[in-house]
């Protein structure tokens, strides 16, 4: 259906605003630019993370663990469906890759998720599995990832549904604001939690992000794409290595739950960059933990668990080590954008 009043200047945003509120538009394109890049981060972070679950999964295919039954397949949860929950939502079903069913949203009103895939046209994946509920307890027993979306003025009162609850292996990534991941730490009695932190400047290209507000267009858009890369974001966002040494480590603690010695770990690790930078440096144990450690370290001998709430306030060798490695750098920005750039495959 063709818009009729999309060239005409009347009807656009801009028009009856004040010259003071015409002076806060920036703001808009700030809002816009920050769903976008905390919907590609997170859809990054399910992709690396399901990837490995797959190689460990074909690694360990003659290993007594597998008789457990264990399930490659990453379960998502998505605690809220305010903007920010749906806008990931949308995102999730588009580029991650993760089947509906394993998709499972706990809001306090359930109901919205199915006027959310009515207004998007994708009803049909509610129907083929996407289930909305409002039972936080069982959302924490049962995701892999959970996604805390929820508003800081509800923090305490979701933390307390999720205390006692959530499995050592779940990541929780929150996008609540104003709420140190520290102090979440404290509030949930979990230490496997990965808190974005973006930072913003002035910039003359920040109005790139006015073209994310039909979020599964924009998906489609390469310069987006490069825009929201965590290692060389531009148009005003900016994120860092902080994050994606974080994510790192995430993998790594994954490679522990599973009682992977350090050298397989390592292995499969590099192997999920080497894809997409063959001319990578490879990680090696010195470059997740200090060298005294490393050199104590057995081959197959997993890594200590890493307390993802310290390392994201702390230096840690991880973060010295991404900082003076270009090569490694430059792997993981062409991993993200080729991740994000190739179109979604549901798995069979």
């Amino acid at each position: 259906m063709v818009d009729v009043s999309a060239d005409l200047s009347s009807f656009s945003f801009e028009t009856g605003l004040t010259e003071d509120e015409k002076e806060l538009l920036y703001l808009r394109a700030r809002s816009a630019g920050l769903t976008f890049c905390g919907c590609a981060h997170a859809a990054f972070l399910c992709k690396l993370v399901h990837s490995l679950r797959c190689i460990i999964k074909s690694h360990t295919a003659n290993r007594d663990s597998l008789a457990s039954g264990e399930d490659s397949d990453l379960c998502i949860g998505i605690l809220g469906m305010g903007h920010m929950g749906k806008q990931l939502l949308l995102f999730l079903l588009e580029k991650s890759g993760i089947k509906p069913s394993h998709i499972k949203i706990s809001s306090r009103r359930p109901e919205s998720a199915g006027i959310l895939t009515k207004q998007d046209c994708l009803l049909e994946f509610i129907q083929t599995g996407v289930e909305c509920f409002f039972d936080n307890h069982r959302l924490a027993a049962w995701a892999d990832i959970l996604f805390l979306c929820c508003l800081p003025s509800h923090l305490p009162k979701v933390c307390g549904d999720l205390h006692s609850h959530l499995s050592r292996r779940c990541l929780v990534y929150s996008f609540t604001s104003g709420v140190p991941v520290t102090r979440l730490a404290q509030l949930l009695g979990h230490d496997f939690i990965l808190k974005p932190q973006y930072d913003f400047v002035v910039c003359d290209t920040a109005d790139v992000w006015l073209s994310c507000t039909h979020l599964t267009r924009a998906l489609t858009y390469p310069l987006l794409i490069e825009a929201s890369c965590p290692l060389t974001m531009s148009s005003g966002i900016y994120l860092g290595l902080n994050w994606v040494c974080t994510v790192l480590y995430s993998l790594l603690n994954i490679c522990t739950s599973t009682s992977l010695g350090s050298s397989d770990a390592l292995s499969l690790i590099n192997s999920i960059f080497k894809e997409k930078w063959p001319h990578a440096v490879e990680l090696i144990a010195q470059s997740f933990v200090s060298a005294s450690y490393a050199s104590s370290l057995l081959t197959e001998e997993p890594f200590p668990w890493i307390s993802l709430a310290d390392a994201q306030v702390k230096d840690t060798p991880l973060l010295c080590f991404l900082s003076s490695s270009k090569s490694m750098q430059q792997c993981i920005s062409a991993a993200y954008k080729s991740l994000l750039e190739t179109p979604a495959k549901l798995d069979s």
